[in-house]
């Protein structure tokens, strides 16, 4: 019995650490776009990046990937995350998960 348990602790500890990969994902695309849209169009890609890396943990942050792009006054920040196998911060499995966030281009006052 105690075998059957601690493979499904193992299971249940898996699908938290992928669970909390995603949300991790969301919240770095949220925080790339918030930050990019109150930037000058030509810092836009550095502060989006900064921002989407600024809060990740360091087993997430060293394979995380953040890009912004701009089109029809449409700002969109993407994040990819990989998920670590039992212990953050060893190794990944081989999938990654995105994050997606967008949000309408702030205008520059007079």
């Amino acid at each position: 019995m105690i075998p059957t348990i601690l493979v499904t602790l193992v299971v249940l500890w898996q699908l938290v650490l992928l669970g909390y990969t995603f949300t991790l994902a969301g919240n770095a695309a949220d925080e790339a776009v918030r930050a990019a849209t109150a930037a000058d169009p030509g810092a836009r890609q550095g502060a989006c990046q900064a921002a989407g890396l600024d809060k990740l943990p360091g087993a997430w942050e060293g394979a995380a990937t953040v890009n912004c792009g701009t089109g029809g006054g449409f700002v969109t920040a993407d994040v990819t995350l990989h998920v670590p196998v039992l212990f953050p911060g060893t190794v990944n499995f081989p999938f990654e998960v995105k994050g997606h966030a967008g949000a309408v281009e702030e205008e520059v006052g007079d």
